[in-house]
């Protein structure tokens, strides 16, 4: 009896006490609900339509990235992505059907738009950034031009 108490008491010490989301049904049910970035370009670098994204664990999106082109832009969701389910991504009108496969970054070299469909599966806030290339992340040196922004997921 006494092995059985320390063996519950060592389990229960072992299991983390991390917020686990739960999803329920199909991860791409139903329309997706539509989410619009659009990226221009201003004197002082990147300029973000909208830089705060509300999200819900478990509902199905589809985010419409534009740039215009002026410059080049690398659009970085890699913390986002790491925490959905990924369904589709479509450049030009091409579609990329998806089955446990990521990507960290977009490159917008030219004027056009990408779609992307996922659904988050893990509560938290993920930053994402719109900067010059090589990536923000990768940069030795120099702070580079960026624009930063944040998915919150509950």
């Amino acid at each position: 009896m006494l092995r059985l108490l320390a063996l519950t008491t060592l389990t229960l010490t072992l299991v983390p006490a991390v917020p686990l989301a739960q999803v329920g049904g199909s991860l791409t049910a139903g329309p997706p609900v539509e989410l619009h970035l659009e990226l221009t370009t201003g004197s002082d670098g990147p300029q973000l339509s909208v830089t705060d994204f509300e999200l819900i664990t478990g509902e199905y999106y589809r985010l419409n990235v534009t740039s215009d082109g002026v410059e080049t832009w690398r659009l970085e969701v890699d913390e986002l992505l790491r925490n959905s389910h990924l369904r589709l991504v479509t450049i030009s009108e091409i579609e990329v059907h998806l089955q446990a496969l990521a990507f960290r970054a977009i490159e917008f070299d030219v004027a056009g738009m990408v779609q992307f469909s996922f659904t988050p599966v893990r509560p938290g806030t993920f930053a994402f950034t719109v900067g010059d290339t090589p990536s923000e992340t990768r940069r030795r040196g120099g702070a580079g031009r960026v624009a930063r922004g944040r998915f919150v997921v509950e």
